[in-house]
């Protein structure tokens, strides 16, 4: 799993600076909000990000720091969803989709315990994947995949309704980010 060149994509589709007055994210320089760089350290104007810093934000906050470098070990194109995923929701979300998707495809906890949706790639959650990777085998992973992507487009549709403004991000989201 090359992370780097996860990120190259992720900045690559999130575009140089945006600030998009119906984004509640405000300010954005590779996809990092302002206050995502501020909470890093950065102080300068957001026009001026350097590509390091955000390349650095995004390895350190939205690969490791979720774990999806754990998740990678076991099932590449799954982490390489929960990257983007997580990048565009925030880690947490991203990992309650896994969890949830993890539940719903135990058999009734016949493969595996059902786990408590917490948002945190930890041990049990990768005791859930390793055991569904171990009954489903290879195709497994394309399944799961589809269904965090499912959860994903529900998402957004539902931000859509709930807040008219987010339409104008819709079609984006939805061509973007789901295959």
């Amino acid at each position: 799993m090359d992370v780097d060149a996860l990120i190259a994509q992720v900045i690559a589709r999130e575009g140089d600076y945006a600030d998009h007055p119906a984004d509640r994210g405000g300010a954005t320089r590779f996809g990092i909000t302002e206050a995502v760089a501020r909470a890093d350290g950065y102080d300068g104007a957001m026009r001026r990000l350097p590509l390091a810093r955000a390349e650095a934000i995004y390895r350190r906050l939205y690969w490791s720091a979720p774990g999806w470098d754990r998740v990678a070990t076991r099932a590449p194109r799954l982490a390489a969803e929960l990257f983007d995923t997580g990048v565009n929701m925030g880690p947490a979300v991203a990992a309650g989709f896994l969890q949830r998707a993890l539940n719903a495809l135990n058999r009734g906890g016949g493969d595996y315990p059902d786990m408590a949706v917490d948002g945190r790639i930890g041990p049990a959650t990768l005791a859930a994947l390793d055991a569904f990777l171990r009954h489903r085998g290879p195709a497994g992973e394309i399944v799961l995949l589809k269904a965090v992507e499912a959860l994903q487009g529900e998402r957004y549709l539902t931000l859509a309704e709930r807040r008219p403004a987010n339409e104008a991000f819709l079609y984006g989201w939805l061509a973007d980010r789901l295959s």
